[in-house]
């Protein structure tokens, strides 16, 4: 049995890395063997902070600035990176925005920031990212199971923009299937992460929703998007996958 790192020699742009599933799937790609670029938006101390722990545990890691709200600056970022290790593989977007308020109190600065970084980000990155990209490549967004069920009042636009993902999936799947390059939703339930911590009146509300009541971990999101990223899951495209304890069952 091989014990050769499966992303050995492959290259990835984690696009909202510094923080929760994202920083989760930036330790899993390195350890994996892919070499990692984290990209932030404001956490340069945080990014900077992982890519000396993925390095201090052998793996390869560089932070890289990344503003989902910056198409230009997203594009530079992803071109950088390409640029500097001769190839790129593998495209995480994780970066997101949350913002929950009745309909009536729901600015429109909100509506438009969320889809900026939710929907609009994550087509930029796919389209720079593509563009390196040889067969064998990976684009995995990390969606939401709210994109299926959405069970309290205020989350509309939040909801909407997590609908607007497995849309995308399904055409970007066409669009690259010829050129061997796969396209997916990893769509999570409850992540016990700084946007939506485990330890909350409303986290518990949640979990009487689900099958499996409690918040996933990171890590355990993670373990879905190294499963996309590998070779194993070669013949996996245009498809949203709830990992979400239930929650939308």
């Amino acid at each position: 049995m091989s014990t050769t790192p499966s992303l050995r020699g492959q290259v990835a742009f984690i696009h909202g890395g510094s923080r929760g599933i994202g920083a989760a799937s930036a330790r899993r790609l390195a350890r994996d063997g892919a070499t990692v670029a984290i990209g932030y938006s404001t956490s340069a101390i945080a990014a900077e902070a992982l890519a000396e722990e993925i390095k201090a545990n052998g793996g390869q890691a560089i932070a890289v600035k990344a503003d989902g709200a910056d198409a230009k600056g997203l594009v530079l970022a992803i071109d950088s990176v390409a640029e500097r290790f001769g190839r790129l593989d593998i495209l995480v977007n994780s970066a997101g925005v949350l913002a929950v308020a009745p309909l009536e109190q729901f600015s429109l600065e909100d509506f438009d920031r969320t889809v900026a970084v939710n929907v609009r980000s994550v087509f930029v990155a796919s389209q720079a990212a593509a563009r390196h990209m040889k067969e064998g490549g990976r684009i995995i967004n990390i969606g939401s199971t709210n994109a299926q069920r959405m069970p309290f009042a205020g989350g509309a636009v939040y909801a909407m923009s997590k609908s607007a993902l497995v849309g995308l999936v399904k055409g970007l799947a066409r669009d690259l299937g010829p050129r061997g390059i796969t396209v997916n939703n990893v769509a999570p339930g409850p992540v016990d992460t700084d946007m939506n911590p485990e330890n909350t009146e409303f986290a518990a509300g949640m979990h009487d929703l689900m099958a499996l009541r409690r918040h996933a971990k990171a890590d355990e999101i993670a373990g879905m998007v190294a499963y996309l990223a590998s070779a194993e899951a070669a013949f996996v495209t245009g498809a949203d996958l709830l990992i979400d304890g239930g929650f939308a069952a």
